[in-house]
């Protein structure tokens, strides 16, 4: 299993590389790709056991946190680039869409979902979009603190103007970032919704889907807008962000398992 594990980072990583044969730094991509592969190891163990299945959890995840949420929190600080990036929106949703199609046919052609009979808990349609904006003012939360913090201590430097961008828009920030976070918990409810494992589990396998996807793969590869140090800043200040956004979405959206009286029978029998 150890092996079949390595070879789906790996393998799962060359789709990544694509975007090298533009850009170069083919290492660099590659590194990337291997990382983000292994994010996803929990959902190609302990997610759908299908290769459509694992696709359809992969891909929201990409999709909206790797690509929307990344390119809509840049367009709003660096504005003047935002040609380059309608430009290359159409090519970078496709190559993850690769990625994905890679990493659900990996896990099913590797045979890695587990066999097993465990039940998630879901709530109703209606506390579940309750959840998801819960979720979006946590993250709103987050992002102000931990985000404020490393602003005023490491990026002020870089981002000069960052206040006044965010001071223009006035009540819109908020509203910009609170979606940010409910459409970030949009994109990982499949595998909130489909990973077998308990919930303090698939709580940190989720945060560190989020922080992956949204921050550490794609800072890992140099870029022309970011030096090294800027990109380590970064990587830790989505980790502060996301990863948290990650534990409290999965705690709200999954209910502790009800405990039925024959469960409670079998527990009392053991003392």
């Amino acid at each position: 299993m150890k092996s079949r594990i390595v070879l789906y980072c790996l393998l799962g990583g060359l789709p990544m590389t694509i975007a090298a044969l533009g850009a170069g730094h083919f290492a660099w991509f590659w590194l990337s790709g291997v990382v983000l592969a292994a994010a996803f190891v929990p959902v190609a163990l302990f997610g759908p056991r299908t290769a459509l299945g694992q696709f359809a959890v992969i891909a929201p995840v990409l999709i909206v946190v790797t690509v929307l949420c990344t390119w809509s929190e840049t367009l709003i600080f660096a504005p003047q680039i935002w040609q380059k990036l309608a430009q290359g929106l159409i090519g970078t949703l496709a190559t993850y869409l690769i990625v994905a199609a890679v990493l659900a046919a990996l896990a099913w052609g590797l045979h890695l979902p587990k066999l097993d009979s465990t039940t998630v808990e879901h709530r109703s349609p209606a506390g579940t979009l309750a959840m998801i904006l819960v979720s979006g003012f946590a993250y709103f939360v987050f992002y102000m603190v931990f985000g404020g913090i490393t602003y005023q201590f490491f990026t002020k430097a870089y981002y000069p103007e960052a206040a006044q961008v965010a001071g223009k828009l006035g009540l819109w920030f908020w509203a910009i970032q609170i979606g940010r976070g409910a459409l970030m918990t949009v994109g990982v409810l499949p595998a909130i919704y489909t990973l077998r494992m308990k919930r303090w589990q698939a709580a940190i396998a989720i945060g560190m889907i989020i922080w992956v996807a949204g921050g550490l793969s794609p800072l890992l590869v140099p870029n022309a807008l970011m030096g090294t140090t800027q990109r380590i800043i970064h990587m830790v200040e989505i980790l502060t962000q996301n990863f948290s956004l990650g534990l409290v979405a999965v705690w709200l959206l999954r209910p502790k398992p009800n405990v039925t009286p024959v469960a409670m029978a079998k527990v009392a029998a053991t003392f």
